[in-house]
């Protein structure tokens, strides 16, 4: 079996990577937050540091581009391919409203004609490999065969299928039976991606896709950056280790962010995740929340990796059934 990490802006960047590799068993691969290609043909400081080779170093990074003109994506391919990237990933996937409208991202599924004029372009003369990440349709898993076949027609190194359409954003169930479709139909290699929040989430998968060998993780391992390990040994991690993890993922986004609001706002993000991981957590998980200094920060994470038991599994998806 073969794990990768999902992208997530402002949660698994590259010191996330970093911290998740030294501290437990790490992705086989790891994507990038969306990187934008854009005309003006330079890349910002944001996608500079996502695509510095010396803050990928020691793990397999795969840089995801979100675009819908094709000179512009094979721009950023080949610079990434002089960074030393041999791959980068299309993504078809994001439903946010913001990149739907400019159709981009799970946008572009709903423009057939847009859409084939730019895997034409980027497949004609690639200088990476390029994989794609996907999801059924704009609103009706029934558009998926088409797409399939449309993706048939092209060299991709592995399709990372996230089986809901784009207006279920990440509500409703993922369409299992879509997903044995693109197990079975497609001509490149298929990674799944859908809330495999955790070890009992993965085992059920692999009961229904006994002969599935790819599988992204994303709240699941932001939640547990352990997940991979657990899921191999059927030992969840330590309060020890997510201890270490923490204080170097902080540590290292002291430093990167001096502007402390800023550092705040990003570990704010990643405890949206770990405090899922956590027993009787909620009231140290409030004082984040609301703490403005980073001294609070500090008293109240300290406090909760001190006292708080470690959940055996965060169970998103249990949580957000008891909410309906």
């Amino acid at each position: 079996m073969q794990y990768a990490c999902a992208p997530m802006e402002g949660v698994t960047g590259d010191l996330f990577r970093q911290a998740q590799s030294r501290h437990f068993a790490p992705a086989d691969r790891y994507y990038t937050p969306f990187l934008s290609p854009t005309a003006s043909r330079a890349l910002s400081a944001r996608e500079l540091r996502e695509a510095d080779p010396a803050h990928n170093a020691g793990i397999r990074v795969i840089p995801q581009l979100m675009g819908n003109c094709a000179e512009d994506f094979l721009w950023m391919a080949g610079a990434l391919a002089r960074l030393g990237y041999d791959e980068v990933n299309l993504n078809l996937g994001c439903p946010s409203g913001t990149v739907v409208t400019k159709k981009k991202g799970a946008g572009l599924l709903a423009e057939r004609e847009l859409l084939t004029r730019l895997l034409d372009g980027i497949f004609a003369a690639p200088p990476t490999a390029i994989s794609v990440k996907t999801r059924l349709g704009k609103a009706d898993a029934a558009e998926f065969p088409p797409l399939l076949e449309l993706f048939n027609q092209y060299p991709i190194r592995e399709l990372i299928v996230h089986p809901r359409v784009m207006t279920d954003q990440y509500d409703n169930r993922p369409d299992w039976d879509m997903f044995a479709y693109a197990l079975e139909h497609s001509r490149a290699p298929v990674c799944y991606n859908g809330d495999v929040f955790d070890a009992p989430a993965h085992d059920a998968l692999l009961a229904r896709f006994p002969r599935l060998e790819r599988v992204m993780l994303g709240r699941g391992l932001a939640a547990n950056p352990g997940l991979i390990g657990q899921i191999k040994t059927g030992e969840p991690p330590t309060a020890e280790r997510f201890r270490a993890f923490h204080d170097d993922l902080y540590d290292r986004t002291r430093r990167r962010i001096p502007e402390a609001r800023a550092a705040l706002f990003r570990m704010k993000e990643a405890w949206r995740y770990l405090g899922c991981s956590f027993l009787d957590a909620e009231a140290l998980l409030k004082r984040i929340r609301r703490a403005q200094r980073l001294e609070d920060y500090e008293s109240a994470a300290r406090t909760l990796l001190a006292t708080c038991p470690v959940r055996e599994n965060p169970g998103f998806l249990r949580q957000e059934d008891a909410k309906r």
